[in-house]
């Protein structure tokens, strides 16, 4: 059973950066996609961005040139780089692995959460 644990969130002013990591158990972690994924209160959960096992990377329209999005395959780690945050990315960000490499196929496990707050 895969674990992925999320870390990184916190408190921080409007235009300020996080970088939130995920490590996860098991094997063959670069075999699978991964990807980020957030939930507001009140609001359903969304797509932030996600890694194919070939790097290929995609972004949700809202946060595209501020985040970014990495995988360290050695570590089995993934990344997200969050620059110039805004009071509506505050949310609690999910480390979600897909079933396959492609980030096309369906989440298989989720991580516990980790709580961004963007507020001055």
């Amino acid at each position: 059973q895969v674990q992925l644990v999320e870390s990184g969130g916190g408190l921080v002013q409007p235009g300020g950066s996080l970088r939130l990591s995920c490590a996860a158990s098991g094997s063959i972690f670069s075999s699978f996609a991964m990807g980020w994924y957030r939930q507001a209160p009140g609001k359903q959960r969304e797509l932030v961005a996600d890694i194919s096992s070939t790097f290929s990377t995609r972004y949700v329209a809202s946060v595209k040139g501020r985040f970014t999005i990495s995988r360290d395959n050695a570590n089995n780690a993934v990344y997200l780089q969050m620059n110039s945050l805004k009071p509506e990315d505050t949310a609690v960000y999910f480390c979600a692995r897909y079933t396959s490499g492609t980030y096309y196929s369906q989440v298989r496990s989720w991580g516990q959460g980790t709580q961004v707050t963007v507020s001055s």
